[in-house]
């Protein structure tokens, strides 16, 4: 069997990979420097709250490209947040764990979001002056 070259369909397949590359480089860096559900919740926290910003910065302020969102929402920060890792670490968990883990990682991802978005409308208030 004869290996196909990858061929991107649109310049976004390509921004999604660089993203993606980038992301979780930036994961694996994280788990190395702070580890395990620490390290977990972290990620996901803080991709929360900058795609908060980049999904209303989009919206509301209009200032994003269709490029740039793809760079950064779909391929960055889809790969820096993890599902997978944070479902995996938490069966393997202790009961107590298990129950703090799945709150603190929906509680502060739903905050992070909403704190990306509030401070979006902060900007656009205040460039609207």
């Amino acid at each position: 069997m004869t290996a196909r070259p990858i061929r991107f369909r649109s310049p976004f397949d390509a921004l999604v990979a660089i993203g993606g590359f980038a992301g979780s480089n930036l994961r694996y860096f994280v788990d190395l420097l702070v580890g395990g559900l620490a390290a977990t919740l972290l990620v996901n926290v803080v991709g929360s709250f900058a795609l908060g910003v980049v999904v209303y910065g989009a919206l509301r302020l209009g200032r994003l490209a269709p490029g740039t969102r793809a760079v950064l929402a779909t391929g960055f920060l889809s790969s820096l947040t993890t599902y997978s890792t944070f479902a995996v670490q938490t069966v393997q968990s202790s009961p107590t764990v298990l129950v703090g883990n799945v709150l603190a990682n929906y509680a502060l991802g739903f905050a992070g979001v909403l704190a990306g978005r509030t401070l979006v409308a902060a900007v656009d208030r205040r460039r609207n002056r």
